[in-house]
């Protein structure tokens, strides 16, 4: 049964009268005398007995009747609780972050977010950003955030962008990187970031790195090169406490003397991005953003 139905039921339970209740439900008696024929015949039993003085409920109608009171009681206090929340920002946010943007960045953004709108429940989760853009191609979140250049067709926004930076205790100068031993500790990332530092490579030595230490996650990475085991090719946003530690940090650029940069992406759907809680959250990045 539809919710009309429903209210149908609880107004005819309340009157047992037809033509009382065909007043409050403004139809006339026969329409009314109609549509509860037509209920009655949906749940093929009788809900009420006609007879000269009104209706009787039925004991099988009294069951029925209890559950549309209930249903209806139920509607009215949705639509009360929808209508006192009119102009508040409720409901869910469901964001795919790159898991170094959730580590480093992410964290101040959400405190502020969830302090300004208490009424929104976020739900989080991070990976490469392969994987948070295969998560937004079957529609799994509202929001994305990426690293480098996204192929996305939806809405796309430049949150900011980071330089890449040579760290290591020992070496102070990239020319001595044609000489050392030290080794060059890589971690697993996606493989658009790790062609751009092998293009850089090429592009400056024309040879890979004779000694390579391959870890798993880049805080591991970070940690073994800030505690001299060799040197890594990290970038800016992962090196917010880099001043507990004595490291050289060296910018590097490409053949053209540019800086080598990592972009960071918000991307999302354009029916996504008219929710609420969603403009309400892209308002809170921007206070972050340099």
């Amino acid at each position: 049964m539809n919710s009309s139905e429903y209210e149908i039921l609880a107004v005819l339970a309340e009157e047992l009268n037809m033509r009382k209740a065909a007043a409050r439900l403004y139809v006339t008696q026969s329409a009314l005398s109609q549509r509860l024929q037509a209920i009655e015949a949906g749940w093929n039993v009788k809900i009420f007995i006609r007879s000269p003085r009104g209706l009787l409920l039925t004991p099988e109608g009294e069951k029925i009747v209890q559950l549309a009171k209930e249903t209806v009681q139920k509607t009215k206090r949705d639509k009360e609780e929808i209508q006192r929340r009119v102009g508040q920002i409720s409901g869910t946010l469901t964001i795919a972050v790159t898991s170094i943007v959730a580590q480093h960045w992410l964290p101040p953004v959400l405190k502020t977010f969830i302090k300004l709108y208490p009424d929104v429940n976020v739900s989080l989760t991070t990976g490469w950003t392969s994987e948070v853009l295969s998560h937004m191609y079957e529609n799994r979140f509202q929001l994305g955030i990426v690293r480098g250049e996204p192929n996305w067709s939806g809405i796309a926004t430049r949150l900011f962008t980071d330089q890449l930076y040579l760290v290591d205790q020992e070496i102070h100068d990239l020319e001595q990187l044609r000489h050392t031993e030290r080794p060059f500790i890589q971690f697993k990332s996606d493989s658009t970031y790790s062609l751009h530092i092998q293009q850089w490579w090429h592009e400056q030595f024309q040879a890979l790195p004779a000694r390579t230490v391959m870890v798993d996650q880049i805080e591991t990475c970070k940690q073994l090169a800030y505690h001299g085991v060799g040197y890594a090719i990290l970038p800016e946003i992962a090196l917010d406490d880099r001043e507990q530690y004595v490291v050289h940090m060296i910018p590097l650029k490409n053949k053209r003397g540019e800086p080598m940069t990592r972009d960071t992406w918000l991307i999302s759907s354009e029916a996504a991005w008219q929710l609420p809680q969603v403009q309400a959250f892209e308002k809170v990045l921007r206070r972050f953003v340099p």
